[in-house]
C-alpha cells in the first residue's frame, strides 16, 4: 500500500533540474472509525443457508459463535492519486476477523467457521464524481469472494436502533417473493439443519429475526456511531462483490454467488466511559443458487480489551 512518504513531485521548478516534493494535502484522518482501534471479542450468531445436494438442494447451519476482531490504526496518509479531481489523502485501519463455533470442538478446539482479512477506510468528500465523506471496507474471504463495501457514519446520543432482520429466501431480485422452509422452524423435524449440540443456546427468536441476539439487556449507552456500508450504497458510485469462478458457476446456475453484502456497525460508548468500549454488528450477504437468494446472517455483540 502507498503512503503519503511515497512523496508526489511536483514539476521541474529549478535550475538543477532537480524535482521539489509536494507537500500532502491534509487527511481525513480516521473521523467516526478512530473508535474502532483496539482488540474486540465477544459471542455471537450465525446462521447461513449452504447448498447441499441430494434430497435437498440446501442445508440451513446454525452457530453460537465466538467472534474475534483486531483493528490496527494504518501509520500514515493513504494517496489515492486521481485525474479529474486530482490526489486525495485518507486514513484508515487494518482489521482481522476470526469466528469459531462455540458449541463445536475440533481437537479440544473451538471449531472455525471464519476469517476474515481487510481494510476500514475514511474518505473525505470529493468533487468527482460528487460525493459527501464517506466510509468503505474491504474484505478478502477464503472461501473466494472480496467485497468493497462503502457508506457513511452518523453518530447520535443514545443507545443504537436495531431493525429486524429476516432469514427467509427469496426469489432472486425480488425480495417480496418470499419462501418459508421448514428449516426455520425449530418445532418441525428436518434433517437438513444444524441438529443435537449445535443447536444449545438457538432459540426459534434468533431464527425469527437474527438481530434479536444484539437487542437483550441493552447497557445505558451515551452515544452510537452507526457505520452502515453495503455492496449496493445507494446513490453511491463503485462497490460490489467478487467471485471466484467456482462459486460463479456455468449456465446451469452458480454453486454459491454472493451476490450482495450489507452491513451495519453500532459503535457504542457508554455511560461513565469515555471512548467506545462496546461493538454490536449485524451482516447480511445474499447468497445465489437455485433460483432464490438466501440470506447469510452473521450478528455479535463484541467488548474492546
Amino acid at each position: 500500500m502507498e503512503l503519503a512518504a511515497d512523496f508526489a513531485f511536483q514539476p521541474l521548478d529549478n535550475d538543477e533540474g532537480t524535482a521539489a516534493p509536494a507537500a500532502a494535502p491534509a487527511a481525513a484522518g480516521l473521523g467516526p472509525l478512530a473508535g474502532l482501534a483496539g482488540n474486540w471479542s465477544g459471542q455471537g450468531f450465525n446462521a447461513i443457508w449452504r447448498p447441499h445436494t441430494g434430497a435437498s438442494d440446501h442445508f440451513l447451519e446454525l452457530n453460537v459463535t465466538s467472534d474475534g476482531i483486531d483493528l490496527t490504526a494504518i501509520n500514515g496518509n493513504i494517496p489515492n492519486r486521481g485525474l479529474v479531481q486530482g490526489q486525495i489523502f485518507f486514513q484508515g485501519l487494518t482489521y482481522l476477523q476470526q469466528i469459531s463455533d462455540a458449541n463445536v470442538k475440533v481437537d479440544g478446539a473451538p471449531a472455525g467457521l471464519h476469517i476474515e482479512p481487510g481494510v476500514w477506510i475514511n474518505v473525505p468528500p470529493t468533487t468527482a464524481p460528487h460525493e459527501p465523506a464517506t466510509i468503505a471496507r474491504l474484505a478478502s474471504i477464503p472461501h473466494g469472494t472480496t467485497i468493497l463495501l462503502q457508506g457513511t457514519a452518523t453518530t447520535a446520543a443514545g443507545g443504537p436502533s436495531i431493525p429486524d432482520v429476516s432469514l427467509t429466501p427469496f426469489t432472486i431480485g425480488h425480495p417480496n417473493q418470499t419462501v418459508d422452509f421448514a428449516e426455520q422452524h425449530l418445532n418441525q423435524t428436518t434433517q437438513f439443519r444444524t441438529s443435537g449440540v449445535g443447536l444449545t443456546g438457538i432459540t426459534q427468536a434468533m431464527l425469527n429475526n437474527a438481530n434479536s441476539v444484539l437487542t437483550r439487556n441493552p447497557p445505558n449507552v451515551a452515544t452510537t456511531t452507526r457505520l452502515h456500508v453495503s455492496s449496493a450504497a445507494g446513490t453511491i458510485v463503485g462497490g460490489g462483490t467478487s467471485n471466484t469462478a467456482f462459486l460463479v458457476g456455468t449456465k446451469d446456475g452458480p454453486n454459491a454467488h454472493a451476490a450482495h453484502v450489507v452491513a451495519t456497525f453500532w459503535l457504542q460508548t457508554l455511560h461513565g466511559d469515555t471512548e467506545p468500549r462496546r461493538l454490536q454488528y449485524s451482516q447480511t450477504v445474499l447468497l445465489n443458487f437455485a433460483g432464490l437468494s438466501w440470506p447469510h446472517i452473521t450478528v455479535a455483540t463484541l467488548t474492546k480489551a
